[in-house]
């Protein structure tokens, strides 16, 4: 109930409104603003910038279809971006319904629909590009909506956010919709200062209650101790139910018997083993767990879990799993079970509408895209969503999903991201993910954003969130998680190479340094630097303090102390790690190496003989060139030795040599066999120059030290272990303040810097150069790198530039594009794998060997290094390009028909843009436009979107 003076201000504002743009427009909508909505158009309509930080599902994106609307009624233009594909696509549909197809384009870097149209959906990447390029498509822009923002933080992609917010025009407003972040105001701090006046709107209500759950066996527990709104939950210290604690204890106790087959349940829920036939299929309390004091509790099977949530009509629901594989495993196990959430009408509504969607596939792909078990998981109400699927696929899912047809879909976490699919129950089978080198737990605020799917907005009074309990759970912990719903947003801000010169292109290296500085990485960096340098002063107060306490009256104590740390480092070896004194040593066996010398190679790939055919000794870590007895040309790494390499014999290397060419390879092996054999061919040995610390003079200097310590002055002080307390002490803050002092220095223009390293490695490449006037411009191979975007734009510029593009037809290009986009799931053991073509095998051997090098001038700049083509996808792509049949290509990969498409849409891409990098020969972009063509076939061809 509103008091008067509350409804004496609505009916103000509301005299105000009318006649807006904002009244028009909320009289197009079916539903009243929520006050945090209101206060952000508002801002909008005045002309400002706008951060809008708002839970999922709370309705934070009306705010940038006000930006578009305002744009469409006053003539400008908007453009409305997102972090992938399959959102961008859906907002181009759900924008499309609304102003019309003719008014709405799509860009997404392998579509193009209505590019010049009023209002323009795309992906960030694109419109960074277009600022790059000054496209005139940018002509008439007036708002820039950037849709999941938070995503800047994203280690991969999300410098892209940074660089399209700075470079925009001063003129474009900026709506920047975010997830609810701990540091929104920090955030909206930054943008004030690069975008000019920003109003920062924070929401922490979440229309549709939250509720907490953990499921034990099929009985749904609550979390907490008491009912709690999803808005205070982080605001007071809540109980957990002392129900699961209770549980929680009991089996810690049989941990402690050791209980192996409660053990046996705790590997994570495969959808086999879980069973309990000690307990019935009923859904179970809602309040509390019912079951006594069972010891080890199994986690219920998946199909149980669904049956449970359906007998308690809490479907549709979303269960997040961390892996593909299982996701698609679940669809199966649910149907093993006989379970089907759909009737008899539904399920001829949903095989109409999968029929009609999937009409134009090809039947030849039907069965290696696994169309007929997705199909019949679809008629029982059951559907996986992952990147591993045709997107086609989880076009259709996500449509019967919001229209009520599919009612629990298995998913990876990649769904929490901004698409509309919200559901009644969220359920998550386990707290901990693989993030590609180890099994970590998911943290506070990829708990909120998987958990923030529950509960539609207009359909449900509450939304539920379900952590299915595993054997080990610590109700505590998951209590954390659903209590702390904020996370901090950080900068993943680093200049790239295409980044930085187009930067110089167009505003010279000063004006450069100055954008560059202006990041929301160097703002985060510079704040920090205030509180630290506070630290410093506090902490060299204290240094003095304890200077004054260790003054000693027969010397200079802090020189005796010195004597005593540096004895205590040689007589405990922390002077020196052997695993160092190892790598050392190693390094500077190779070092020493030369053109020429045969050695053994012990360990790693390609063990056994080898000869050098490039060296560089004073490489920080020599990585020289070697042809292996097999005929591989490759770099020889220090952590593929066991120890120090020594040349066992020398071969000329001829003058001409070289590696592409088959016959000199074998000639030079052959040579390196006739020297094996000869008798008494060994050189001698170098190892002296490289040998490990000698042992006697190691003891010589701790005996030095021994004796300077006990002739020095404070050796005979009363109060000597007085002082050397507080020398202890005074050493210890010593080295911690200068750690401080370090990251001060570090974090002061460190955006700059690393820019100035990559000019710098960019002009010793020559793509980069002086005018008459000193100032540095893109050279002609410079250039083509502007036009060059992805994670190894430089390696592509370089291999360009060397021509390992040349000699190549259309399906070969195809082919070999793979190495520079590809990137497996998993670290296989790396082979060369046989190359469909000569020139294909001279064109990969080519860009392996600029890579290595590449790598090596990264390293001496002190860079993120290009991670190594991969090779992996060159064979099915060859295939597929060749007009082979999708179960052709794929033929003994483990990659899944998705993966190939997604995968096949980047080289389309990258193709697209080698096609148009000036100053190349024009067959060389015909056979660029011709690869597309062959590729863009069949079930590629099928699929526009794909994210």
């Amino acid at each position: 109930m509103l008091t008067p003076s509350e409804r004496y201000l609505a009916a103000k504002a509301r005299v105000a409104d009318r006649g807006s743009d904002l009244s028009d427009f909320k009289t197009s909508l079916a539903f009243a603003l929520d006050e945090f909505q209101d206060t952000a158009c508002r801002a909008v309509e005045a002309g400002r910038g706008v951060l809008v930080a708002a839970p999922t599902g709370a309705g934070k994106t009306i705010v940038g279809e006000f930006a578009v609307y305002l744009a469409m009624k006053r003539g400008n233009k908007a453009f409305y971006t997102t972090p992938i594909k399959a959102l961008s696509n859906q907002k181009f549909q759900e924008l499309s319904e609304r102003y019309g197809a003719e008014n709405v384009g799509l860009l997404t870097g392998d579509t193009s629909i209505n590019s010049e149209a009023p209002i323009v959906v795309m992906t960030t990447e694109v419109l960074r590009n277009m600022l790059y390029a000054d496209s005139h498509t940018l002509a008439g822009l007036a708002y820039v909506v950037m849709d999941e923002v938070h995503y800047l933080a994203d280690r991969f992609r999300g410098a892209v956010w940074e660089e399209v917010i700075i470079h925009l025009p001063s003129e474009v407003a900026v709506i920047s919709l975010s997830a609810t972040v701990s540091n929104a105001e920090e955030f909206g701090a930054w943008l004030g200062t690069v975008r000019g006046d920003t109003a920062v709107i924070v929401s922490e209500h979440r229309p549709v209650p939250l509720s907490q759950h953990v499921m034990v066996r099929r009985d749904l527990v609550d979390l907490f101790a008491e009912n709690v709104s999803f808005d205070t939950a982080s605001s007071k210290a809540l109980k957990i139910n002392p129900e699961l604690l209770k549980l929680a204890r009991s089996e810690s106790v049989t941990i402690g018997r050791g209980n192996s087959h409660g053990r046996r349940g705790g590997g994570g829920s495969r959808g086999r083993g879980y069973q309990n036939t000690a307990h019935d299929e009923r859904g179970g309390s809602r309040g509390g767990y019912q079951g006594g004091n069972p010891g080890w509790v199994k986690a219920a099977s998946r199909p149980q879990v669904i049956r449970a949530l359906d007998s308690q009509n809490l479907l549709p629901a979303i269960t997040f799993i961390f892996s593909r594989a299982a996701c698609d495993a679940a669809v199966q196990q649910c149907a093993a079970a006989g379970l089907w959430l759909t009737s008899p009408a539904e399920q001829t509504e949903i095989a109409y509408r999968v029929d009609t969607a999937c009409a134009e596939l090809p039947d030849s792909d039907r069965e290696v895209l696994g169309f007929w078990g997705w199909r019949d998981g679809l008629l029982r109400g059951l559907a996986a969503h992952h990147a591993g699927m045709l997107p086609s696929f989880k076009e259709v899912v996500e449509d019967l999903f919001v229209d009520g047809l599919v009612r629990a879909v298995f998913a990876t976490e990649t769904l929490a991201l901004g698409i509309n699919m919200p559901a009644r129950t969220v359920i998550l089978e386990k707290l901990e993910k693989y993030n590609g080198e180890a099994h970590v737990g998911i943290t506070a605020g990829e708990y909120t954003q998987l958990t923030g799917r529950a509960g539609r907005r207009g359909i449900d009074v509450e939304g539920h969130a379900v952590v299915l309990w595993q054997p080990g759970t610590d109700p505590a912990a998951v209590g954390g998680l659903a209590s702390k719903r904020t996370y901090p947003l950080n900068s993943s801000f680093r200049p790239t190479y295409n980044m930085s010169i187009n930067l110089v292109a167009q505003f010279g290296r000063a004006r450069t340094r100055e954008i560059l500085e202006s990041s929301f990485a160097q703002f985060q960096a510079d704040r920090s630097v205030v509180d630290l340098a506070r630290q410093v002063r506090s902490r060299e107060e204290s240094l003095a303090g304890y200077e004054k306490s260790m003054t000693c009256h027969l010397g200079d104590f802090n020189e005796y102390a010195k004597l005593r740390r540096e004895l205590s480092d040689h007589e405990s070896g922390a002077s020196k790690s052997k695993a160092k004194q190892r790598l050392d040593a190693v390094a500077a066996s190779v070092a020493s190496l030369r053109p020429g010398d045969v050695i053994m190679v012990q360990g790693g790939r390609n063990a056994g003989h080898a000869v050098v055919l490039e060296s560089d000794p004073h490489a920080r870590m020599p990585r020289p060139a070697i042809l292996c007895m097999d005929k591989e040309l490759r770099r020889l790494n220090v952590q593929d030795l066991s120890g120090p390499v020594e040349a066992l014999a020398q071969v000329r290397v001829p003058k001409g040599f070289n590696a592409k060419v088959p016959k000199d390879k074998r000639n030079l092996l052959a040579a390196v066999e006739a020297k094996l054999a000869e008798p008494g061919q060994r050189l001698p040995s170098r190892s002296a120059a490289f040998g490990f610390a000698n042992a006697e003079a190691e003891n010589e200097a701790i005996a030095t030290l021994r004796r300077n310590l006990r002739a020095h002055p404070c050796h005979g002080c009363s109060e000597r272990e007085d002082h050397a307390r507080w020398s202890e002490r005074w050493w210890k803050l010593r080295k911690e303040t200068d750690g401080i002092v370090r990251a001060i220095q570090s974090r002061t223009n460190t955006i700059a810097r690393t820019f100035d390293r990559v000019i710098d490695l960019l002009a010793s490449y020559g793509f980069v150069v002086a005018d008459d006037s000193g100032n540095l411009r893109p050279s002609d191979d410079g250039q083509r790198l502007r036009r060059v975007y992805g994670e190894k734009d430089l390696l592509i510029a370089l291999a360009l530039r060397q021509g390992a593009f040349s000699d190549l037809d259309a399906p070969e290009l195809a082919a070999f594009v793979t190495a520079l986009v590809f990137q497996s799931k998993r670290d296989a053991e790396i082979t060369r794998p046989r190359m469909p073509s000569i020139s294909l095998e001279q064109s990969v051997e080519d860009v392996v060997m600029l890579w290595s090098k590449l790598q090596d001038a990264e390293e001496a700049h002190k860079l993120p290094l290009t991670s190594e083509p991969e090779l992996g996808l060159i064979w099915p792509m060859y295939k597929w390009a060749k007009g082979r049949s999708l179960q052709d290509a794929l033929h003994g990969t483990d990659l899944a028909a998705g993966d190939f498409v997604r995968w096949t849409k980047q080289v389309i891409d990258l193709l697209g843009q080698l096609s148009q990098v000036p100053s190349l020969p024009s067959d060389f972009s015909a056979g660029c436009r011709k690869a597309v063509e062959l590729v863009r076939r069949g079930v590629v061809s099928y699929t526009a979107i794909v994210d």
